[in-house]
């Protein structure tokens, strides 16, 4: 069923040269625009007002830190060939890549990881977070670095890593948060006019 799945995304960009730049694209740039997103997340928050926006950029990166950990932890346990190292006949490969464990995606991890933190603090963004994720992950499969079951088991170590910061890491997290604030808020003030008040 995983290849059967793989097989039938993948090899439905044969032929198809603007749909494979699209992939290439897309898996180029996409993750590093979601980082950048969710890190500049951080200065929507006004100096001295909510710190919801501070705690949805830390949250971000404090879980995605975690599950690129998990992964560590997952690849130990389990390793699976690529998909272009188990088929190299019958994979189309559209980017360069080591024939190193497949499981979990890293890529895909760290993106849901991200979205899924951002969404606790800011739904409408998270959830857009969450499609940009979602379509990290199912690139992975256009260019032929992965299987479903990997992206799948990086929808869950994203969404654990996650739930576990903005849950029992919060209060660390926010901790955290106000020790920046006061390096970041001075500098938002000044750029933004705004003088910094306390609540």
């Amino acid at each position: 069923m995983d290849w059967t799945i793989f097989h039938g995304l993948n090899s439905s960009l044969a032929h198809r040269e603007s749909a494979q730049d699209a992939a290439q694209l897309y898996n180029a740039w996409a993750i590093f625009v979601l980082v950048a997103v969710g890190g500049a997340i951080w200065f929507l928050a006004r100096p001295g007002g909510s710190d919801r926006s501070k705690l949805a950029a830390l949250s971000a990166g404090f879980a995605g830190a975690l599950a690129l950990l998990a992964n560590v932890i997952l690849g130990q346990l389990w390793f699976h060939d690529r998909p272009f190292v188990d088929h190299p006949g019958k994979t189309l490969l559209l980017v360069r890549h080591g024939s190193d464990n497949s499981f979990p995606s890293d890529h895909a991890s760290l993106a849901f990881a991200i979205a899924f933190a951002v969404l606790v603090f800011h739904r409408r963004l998270g959830a857009l977070l969450v499609l940009v994720a979602a379509g990290i992950a199912i690139d992975r499969i256009f260019v032929g670095v992965h299987y479903p079951i990997d992206v799948l088991a990086s929808v869950f170590v994203g969404l654990g890593s996650a739930l576990l910061v903005t849950t029992l890491g919060r209060q660390s997290v926010a901790s955290v948060a106000r020790q920046l604030s006061r390096l970041s808020d001075p500098v938002v003030a000044a750029v933004s006019g705004r003088s910094p008040h306390r609540r």
